[in-house]
């Protein structure tokens, strides 16, 4: 199965939201079927098949979650991240002041579903 080391290698090669795409494929095809990003601090955990799973450390200091979700503000910035416009930490950023808690990526599905603090759905967009 895959390792931590493994996908913040993948990782390290992505420098914007456009370079996503090519993570998603490299890290689908180490094993990965979904993950998990938690705002606040920048930890992942990575699923795989038979209930494996891989946890990353946090990334960074805490950070607050505004409690009040701005949509709009966040789907403009959203996409902006993706046509590589921002890097990852302002789209952390954004996400925080923005009411962002965290992310499930789904990579059978191919959905990125994004959540607030009290875990409600905030938007599913498809990948790729």
């Amino acid at each position: 199965m895959f390792s931590i080391k493994q996908i913040e290698e993948a990782h390290s090669r992505v420098s914007t939201g456009a370079d996503f795409p090519r993570y998603i494929a490299e890290i689908r095809n180490l094993g990965v079927t979904s993950f998990k990003f938690n705002v606040s601090d920048g930890k992942e955990i990575y699923f795989g098949e038979n209930s494996y799973e891989a946890v990353s450390e946090p990334k960074y200091d805490p950070i607050k979650i505004q409690s009040e979700v701005n949509l709009p503000t966040f789907t403009k910035e959203l996409i902006d991240h993706q046509q590589g416009k921002t890097d990852f930490p302002h789209f952390i950023k954004i996400c925080a002041e923005n009411g962002v808690n965290n992310w499930i990526v789904d990579l059978e599905k191919m959905v990125c579903t994004y959540f607030d603090s009290h875990g409600n759905k905030i938007l599913q967009e498809p990948l790729g």
